[in-house]
């Protein structure tokens, strides 16, 4: 494909352009292939999985990789290894959608409300926002599921509630950006009321650095969520969720190393993969971080 026609390409609309940045950055791509395994894992685990995850065999616990016909062993329980880290996919890509859904819609309504009418609205909102901020985030986490109860619903819950102030700073800072613009004016000045400008206008051009920071928010959320089950405030047994596996073996990490590390692996990865793309995304989507 000659240089003229990649130009072409790349002007025919900004998803054009984006998609051939995206493909660019070796960063990037590598987050989303990791990404895209992991997603597609967790839909097909009904069908790839060679046992049930919750299936108990006490005759074939704590078997080592490779034997008796466990690809990764078993654990304490005599539990699949493999299906259970299948399945596992799939709660904690639902746990980051849900949790990064809920700071999303929330923080970005906050943010931009706050932005938009300024003054004593956007002084109040503000100070709430940074006592939040007072409280370290996974303290803040911890309450929250206390308060609730232990469940992975009100893991999600609580991750989601204590990143809302995270994604209401990046939306204002975004909108106060805008709301001020030429186009925002004219618009305004033709009749446009608040709700229109808002979420039809403004709102629609601050998308870039929210979705670099869902992104990484989806990550964070992951990580959390498995601190939350290592700590017993998260998934309770016998669900498949890896920082509960972590957490129910800690004691075996020298008898049977694979129970611990694999769900550590796999935690890692998917972190990793919402990073690398997020870090990307960012290197996209922000002009001053082009070459």
């Amino acid at each position: 494909m000659s240089e003229a026609q990649i130009k072409e390409i790349k002007n025919e609309n900004p998803l054009s352009e984006h998609w051939y940045q995206l493909r660019k950055n070796k960063t990037a791509m590598t987050g989303l292939v990791i990404i895209a395994l992991f997603i597609l894992i967790g839909i097909f685990a009904p069908l790839i999985s060679p046992m049930d995850p919750l299936e108990q065999n006490i005759e074939f616990r704590k078997t080592a990789p490779l034997t008796g016909g466990y690809l990764l062993g078993t654990d304490d329980l005599g539990r699949d290894m493999l299906s259970r880290l299948l399945y596992g996919a799939r709660i904690s890509m639902i746990i980051g959608v849900i949790s990064v859904s809920i700071s999303l819609v929330f923080g970005s309504a906050i943010g931009l409300i706050s932005a938009y009418y300024g003054g004593i609205v956007d002084k109040i909102v503000m100070r709430l926002i940074d006592i939040m901020l007072a409280f370290p985030y996974i303290l803040l986490t911890i309450v929250i599921v206390a308060v609730l109860g232990p469940s992975l619903m009100n893991a999600m819950v609580a991750i989601g509630i204590s990143q809302i102030p995270r994604y209401s700073r990046v939306v204002r800072a975004s909108v106060l950006a805008e709301k001020e613009s030429d186009y925002v004016l004219a618009e305004r000045a033709l009749g446009a009321g608040d709700l229109e400008l808002m979420f039809k206008s403004i709102l629609p051009n601050c998308l870039a650095p929210i979705s670099v920071q869902a992104t990484l928010g989806i990550g964070t959320a992951i990580l959390d969520s498995a601190a939350l089950s290592f700590l017993g405030l998260g998934a309770q047994p016998p669900t498949p969720e890896w920082g509960l596996m972590i957490a129910s073996s800690k004691e075996f990490i020298t008898s049977a190393w694979w129970i611990v590390t694999f769900p550590g692996i796999a935690t890692l990865l998917s972190v990793l993969g919402f990073n690398l793309l997020g870090d990307g995304l960012r290197d996209i989507l922000d002009p001053r971080m082009r070459d």
